[in-house]
């Protein structure tokens, strides 16, 4: 039973969900940093305040803190703003970069027995019907 315990935390997929969750957490703390410390005095200075938290409404003595909600509103599209452009931006580019071209397939099918046939064919060696050169 320890063997096995052991053989299921030294699979790759144990050890590379537990790396992804502390670089997660680390990356977390990181965007975080990045929206209190830079981008939300940034707000401020646009619109002269960057904590909306005391701002309510009261209705039949039920007060209303929607100020709050708009602090986690702004806060959650910065975030979802910066892990987009520095993170998932780039990362799609490189993708771009690496996949190659598609290689034009040395086959064609045979439009009367859907058999693959070479493009150069002009009888299909299965059905031996005629087909017409390829373009």
């Amino acid at each position: 039973m320890l063997n096995d315990f052991k053989a299921f935390l030294l699979r790759g997929n144990v050890v590379d969900l537990a790396i992804a969750v502390v670089i997660g957490v680390a990356f977390g703390s990181v965007v975080t940093a990045l929206v209190k410390d830079l981008l939300t005095p940034l707000i401020a200075a646009i619109f002269g305040s960057h904590d909306f938290g005391t701002l309510t409404f009261t209705i039949h003595k039920s007060t209303f803190l929607y100020g709050d909600f708009i602090n986690f509103v702004i806060s959650f599209i910065t975030i979802a703003a910066v892990v987009f452009f520095f993170v998932v931006k780039p990362i799609n580019a490189l993708i771009a970069r690496r996949t190659e071209p598609e290689v034009e397939s040395t086959t064609r099918e045979c439009p009367e027995c859907l058999s693959s046939i070479p493009r150069a064919a002009r009888r299909c060696a299965f059905c031996t019907a005629e087909v017409a050169p390829a373009a």
